[in-house]
């Protein structure tokens, strides 16, 4: 099975699709997700929207940061993207999620799949901060810091979400990257959103 790119599951287009965009904390994952669900709303039905910290938050999952914890979030996340999918939904994912078991997952199980990876150095994502992660928490419990990140292997997309560019062209990015996997033919299901 090619590593890279849209591709099915061996159990035929069920139509949906699952745009998985990660990167560490601060990186832009969710701000450049809701941008991006408002570009796709401009062509056509609103994706399904999911953050991570919400879906977290929904599920009562607030009080486990160690890696199995995370490790287990991340699969629900994964199995819940999956369900939508296959029910004909574009599901964009916001998590940080970077285990190479869910990654590898992913690309065995969606319908399609488009992985994202917002890359800012450490540098500034201490910078930005705004919610205080890396200077409240311990290191051992900050990935990236304390807990190893596993970066994708070899992501469909990686964006360097610092500097000159903005959610705008961040997301405009993505877009055109399923422009070229062939996301935006997929047939989708009613527009859901499952966020605040």
């Amino acid at each position: 099975m090619p590593s890279n790119g849209i591709k099915g599951n061996g159990q035929g287009n069920h139509g949906g699709a699952v745009i998985w965009v990660t990167g560490l904390a601060e990186a832009g994952k969710s701000t450049v997700s809701r941008e991006l669900v408002r570009q796709f709303g401009q062509r056509g039905p609103l994706p399904v929207l999911l953050d991570g910290n919400e879906v977290r938050a929904a599920l009562d999952m607030t009080s486990s940061f160690d890696r199995a914890g995370r490790i287990r979030a991340a699969m629900i996340y994964a199995k819940l993207c999956r369900m939508l999918a296959m029910e004909g939904h574009l599901v964009v994912m916001a998590t940080i999620s970077l285990f190479h078991q869910v990654q590898k997952w992913n690309r065995r199980h969606q319908p399609h799949y488009l992985e994202v990876l917002l890359d800012v150095p450490l540098g500034e994502l201490k910078r930005r901060d705004s919610k205080g992660i890396y200077s409240s928490f311990g290191d051992n419990e900050i990935v990236g810091v304390g807990q190893a990140a596993e970066f994708p292997v070899a992501p469909d997309l990686i964006i360097r979400n610092y500097g000159d560019i903005d959610p705008s062209s961040a997301a405009a990015e993505i877009l055109r990257a399923c422009e070229e996997k062939g996301v935006l033919a997929v047939r989708h299901g009613e527009p859901i959103s499952i966020t605040r």
